[in-house]
């Protein structure tokens, strides 16, 4: 099992969306180099983490051929990246779980120890490069659960308006800022 600084930590792939600017077809499994998108994801984000689960609501079954668990939204419609973060927290092991989305195929070899390291006593940890920050790359405390779903149940769905409301860190990843690019296009991807 990995784990940071004694701390093992879940992996949540965010493949639940509904890919639309992609033509409404799943980006995750989109193919990148001859492999599909979230394999890359996992390879990179496998070493620093001690378990993955994916979230996914549709393709369960050809998402569960990679190895790991696979989890639905608990909210209908294609809640966004929220929903998938309350759905893998729920289903996470340990007390900290790091999110990555399933179209980022470049994310840093050290965001989990990178974001661990500022944590410290904040509720979360969010990637930053430049003025951007990217809130679907954190480190989140698994005990955040309840205070999602009371988000989530008032109908909050933006991500930085949630995680804006909790004690969190922004960490500067500005030396890797090509690293969280992500392929939202079939243009885009054809250009990898």
């Amino acid at each position: 099992m990995t784990a940071v600084s004694g701390i093992a930590v879940s992996g949540i792939v965010l493949a639940g969306g509904l890919g639309r600017r992609m033509g409404g077809v799943d980006k995750g499994l989109q193919l990148l180099r001859g492999k599909p998108m979230v394999e890359h994801v996992l390879a990179r984000l496998a070493p620093q983490v001690g378990e993955i689960i994916i979230n996914a609501n549709q393709n369960a079954a050809t998402y569960e051929k990679f190895g790991h668990r696979v989890v639905a939204d608990d909210i209908a419609g294609f809640a966004g990246p929220l929903a998938g973060l309350h759905a893998g927290l729920k289903a996470a092991r340990h007390p900290l779980a790091v999110t990555v989305p399933c179209d980022s195929p470049f994310l840093p070899l050290d965001l989990v120890s990178r974001l661990h390291s500022s944590l410290e006593g904040n509720d979360l940890a969010v990637a930053k490069t430049g003025a951007q920050a990217h809130p679907v790359f954190a480190l989140v405390r698994k005990s955040v659960l309840q205070n999602l779903e009371a988000f989530l149940a008032g109908g909050g769905r933006k991500i930085d308006a949630w995680y804006s409301s909790l004690k969190h860190v922004e960490v500067l990843f500005d030396d890797e800022a090509d690293a969280f690019r992500n392929i939202n296009t079939l243009e885009e991807l054809k250009r990898e």
